[in-house]
């Protein structure tokens, strides 16, 4: 069965939009979906997107417009669509005690569906949602679905309380393990603050997807890491992130 695209994209927030595709496999938290935009070779890479929820056979991601080809893909047109996965390594998922997650703009949308698992195997969930601004929130009400506690954060104060979510995130302090998605900055001041363990989905550029050109290398204290298959999801504490946070 391929994969299918079953309506055209759906608005959810200023420069977000909702995919729902079947006929791909039941992911982990934190997995994500490449995508092949267009038929021909521009654009010629892929493009990954985690896994925002999988429900009934339907996969569902979030995209945030950034260019030419998440311009194009919302516009598509329910059908057949070229996209792997699930690909790489996803969260691990505490079964007891309680999880603090922390997110930024369109990196909110995996900790939505790790959210979800943490909440079915037990786990108290605490959620930190960063935004820069109202009009860049979306499906909150799904977010609030999952979390025992939700806070939202917006850089300008329009919705929630004003200011970052890695402080909001650290000064919330108590949990097992925190999970964190978003900018780099914002997951190094929470990697380097915490003294709890640390899991971070990077979202720098993946090339293949699958580990073969290794565009997305990440330097680590274990050495070079491919955030495509030995990620996205890392040890946030082992990563160097001076070289990340240029």
């Amino acid at each position: 069965m391929k994969p299918v695209l079953v309506e055209k994209p759906i608005e959810i927030a200023r420069d977000h939009y909702l995919l729902r595709i079947t006929g791909l496999p039941e992911p982990s938290a934190g997995q994500f979906v490449n995508i092949k935009i267009g038929k021909g070779t521009d654009p010629l890479l892929r493009r990954p997107f985690s896994v925002f929820n999988y429900s009934e056979g339907t996969t569902e991601i979030v995209i945030k417009i950034a260019g030419k080809g998440t311009s194009l893909l919302k516009v598509s047109e329910p059908g057949e669509i070229d996209a792997i996965g699930p690909l790489g390594m996803g969260f691990s998922v505490l079964k007891t005690g309680s999880a603090l997650l922390a997110g930024g703009g369109v990196g909110n949308a995996p900790l939505y569906y790790l959210a979800k698992k943490l909440k079915e195997s037990g786990t108290g969930v605490k959620f930190v949602y960063g935004a820069r601004s109202s009009e860049y929130i979306y499906l909150l009400e799904e977010f609030k679905k999952v979390s025992d506690d939700l806070t939202v954060t917006t850089d300008d104060g329009s919705s929630g309380k004003k200011g970052l979510a890695a402080e909001e995130a650290l000064a919330a302090g108590g949990a097992d393990i925190i999970y964190t998605c978003g900018p780099a900055g914002m997951m190094r001041a929470i990697s380097d603050g915490s003294s709890a363990p640390v899991e971070a989905s990077m979202e720098n550029y993946f090339g293949c997807g699958i580990g073969i050109c290794s565009g997305c290398t990440i330097r680590t204290v274990g050495g070079l890491k491919r955030a495509c298959v030995d990620g996205p999801v890392m040890e946030g504490k082992k990563i160097i992130w001076e070289e990340l946070c240029r």
